[in-house]
């Protein structure tokens, strides 16, 4: 099928998806276990443990939190996107006009691709584990050999031509990949628990001694490393159910789950969840925590040497692989985002150069290793639309107020929109700089914030404009 812009696939991004392009429940299944079961679950477990969390922070945070984002994706996130069937992009132009939907996506784009780009760090860190060039340490902030550049240039290329060729694509390449994937993080756990038994010369033989073992030696407790954050349960919590914010609570995921044939399709999150960053980010903890049982001087948080020591070869493919898994649909939605800036360019060209500045950004290790910061930031940054979108599908017309009013009025920018996304950020900035909150706590507030201030806003802004 060939698409007005010459592309090889027809990605509907100006036009509801139809009935014949609907995908079954298992191909978001197979995605989101991909995606979410990916390279950077080994740079987000070790941060756990460099956050000094307790065992039973860790474990029923995790469990808590993910069940959160689950529920967030299905009751909020799959209903709008069944019924309306529209990208991200095309259904906040119909909301805030040409104008600010470009802003959006702009911003929105180069969020994505630094994501994009920390995956691909991840997977170069296995390529040099072969290789053997220099890597980058935990406080590096730019590449730190030639390398270093060509494992990721040759990495990132790869995946951007799987994201190229659309959704489909990208849904196949994961299903192949996830689960022989699952097993291989799932070896990384059980692999280092062995070892840890053998160094510390603790006797398991149940599930209380196994624990006993959890909190002694694994997920102590104790202070964080230098310049980490100390991690609570609230911490765990929060960052678990808004690590991905920017897909269900921010409705970028209405790009993925317009292909669904039922909202109920949005419990395969849970696959992704509960593979991926519950069993996946334990695994990756149990490691890290190895790491410095063994080395205490050894802080470094590199994914590709960690799952080499555990599972070797394999070890090293499943970082490799994960990261393509997990960059494939960022860089998709990436391409989709500034595809909708210009939509006269072929959507499959966009995506190969949406991938190019994944790739470059990937070669600066900086954003890696900040991840948990950076993945925070980002749903901060683009949670305001996600209550705009919900508040406009659900709510004003209750209000008495029109729903997708840019385009019923013909403006190119609704200030209404606008003013809710600047003035909530500015006050979950205001709230960190001045008040003192951390980061990962200002986006629930802040999205209630967002939903008021559109609801006020949107009642005066549109008196302006009669409608017949």
């Amino acid at each position: 099928m060939t698409d007005q812009n010459n592309s090889t696939t027809n990605e509907y991004e100006r036009e509801p998806v139809p009935q014949s392009a609907l995908l079954g429940f298992k191909s978001f299944l197979g995605m989101y276990a991909g995606e979410h079961c990916a390279g950077t679950e080994l740079m987000i477990g070790p941060l756990f443990v460099a956050a000094g969390v307790s065992a039973f922070d860790l474990v029923v945070g995790l469990i808590v939190g993910n069940l959160l984002a689950v529920l967030s994706w299905l009751f909020l996130t799959a209903p709008i996107a069944v019924k309306c069937r529209l990208t991200l992009y095309y259904q906040l132009e119909k909301i805030c006009g040409r104008k600010l939907v470009t802003l959006y996506n702009l911003a929105n784009g180069v969020m994505f691709c630094f994501l994009a780009g920390s995956m691909i760090t991840v997977s170069a860190t296995a390529v040099g584990v072969w290789v053997e060039f220099p890597m980058p340490g935990l406080n590096d902030v730019y590449p730190n050999s030639i390398g270093w550049v060509l494992a990721v240039f040759g990495i990132g290329m790869l995946i951007s031509i799987v994201a190229a060729f659309g959704y489909d694509t990208v849904s196949k390449f994961a299903n192949i990949a996830a689960p022989w994937m699952v097993l291989v993080f799932l070896a990384f756990g059980l692999v280092g628990l062995k070892q840890f038994i053998e160094v510390t010369g603790a006797e398991v033989n149940s599930l209380s001694s196994l624990w006993t073992l959890c909190e002694t030696h694994i997920w102590e407790g104790g202070e964080p490393l230098p310049g980490q954050v100390k991690f609570t349960f609230w911490h765990v919590m929060f960052f678990a159910w808004f690590c991905n914010m920017a897909m269900h609570i921010g409705m970028s995921d209405l790009t993925i789950f317009r292909y669904a044939k039922h909202s109920w399709y949005g419990v395969a999150t849970a696959s992704g969840m509960y593979v991926g960053h519950f069993m996946a980010w334990l695994s990756a903890s149990v490691l890290y925590a190895l790491q410095l049982h063994n080395h205490p001087s050894n802080t470094d948080v590199l994914p590709g040497p960690m799952a080499f020591q555990a599972a070797g070869i394999a070890g090293l493919l499943c970082v490799i692989i994960a990261g393509w898994t997990t960059a494939n649909p960022t860089i998709y939605r990436a391409g989709l985002a500034f595809q909708a800036i210009v939509p006269a360019l072929s959507r499959f060209k966009v995506t190969i150069a949406t991938g190019m500045l994944a790739t470059f950004a990937g070669m600066f290790p900086a954003i890696a290793m900040k991840l948990l910061g950076f993945v925070a930031l980002y749903g901060m940054l683009l949670m305001p639309m996600g209550a705009v979108i919900f508040v406009d599908f659900y709510l004003l017309k209750k209000f008495g107020l029109q729903s997708n009013y840019a385009e019923l009025s013909k403006k190119s920018f609704n200030w209404a929109a606008g003013l809710t996304w600047f003035l909530t950020l500015g006050m979950c900035v205001a709230l960190v700089q001045f008040a003192g909150v951390q980061i990962y706590f200002v986006s629930l507030p802040g999205w209630f914030i967002a939903a008021a201030f559109y609801v006020v806003i949107s009642k005066f802004y549109q008196r302006q404009v009669h409608h017949a």
